[in-house]
């Protein structure tokens, strides 16, 4: 896990000093599965984000009350709260944030991502070259 400690900064593990890129809040990854969840983060990291993760959206939207992420990276297949009614409650807060959604089959990642608004998405299984691709086209747009 990450701390933030001055603005535009970011302490990694054994205090290396990461970046926001963008000067903007960290990206937000809402997932459920723990490894794919852990992953996507580490990748975000080491290419300089800061991240915060969230295991459904009901635990998504509880942080976003306080913060404002500058991207969430948004799986659709959750427990307690779906991807739909996450980002159904997100606009609802106010939050104009661009999402990539991820979930299984590329016909239903398109439709998801039509439903909610998404700047782009993923079928999964992706790769992790494809993810990160994804998250600078949406950050440099």
């Amino acid at each position: 896990m990450i701390e933030s400690n001055l603005e535009g900064v970011t302490l990694g593990p054994l205090g290396r000093t990461l970046s926001r890129r963008d000067g903007r809040g960290p990206i937000l990854v809402v997932d459920d599965e723990p490894s794919l969840r852990h992953a996507m983060a580490v990748a975000l990291r080491i290419k300089g984000y800061a991240v915060e993760t969230a295991a459904d959206g009901d635990e998504a939207i509880r942080w976003t009350q306080d913060h404002n992420p500058s991207l969430i990276v948004l799986d659709m297949h959750m427990p307690v709260l779906d991807g739909w009614g996450f980002a159904a409650e997100l606009r609802k807060q106010g939050h104009d944030v661009p999402i990539l959604v991820l979930t299984t089959g590329v016909s239903e990642a398109a439709t998801a991502a039509e439903d909610v608004g998404a700047r782009a998405y993923l079928p999964k299984p992706f790769g992790l070259r494809d993810f990160l691709d994804a998250v600078v086209q949406i950050k440099s747009s």
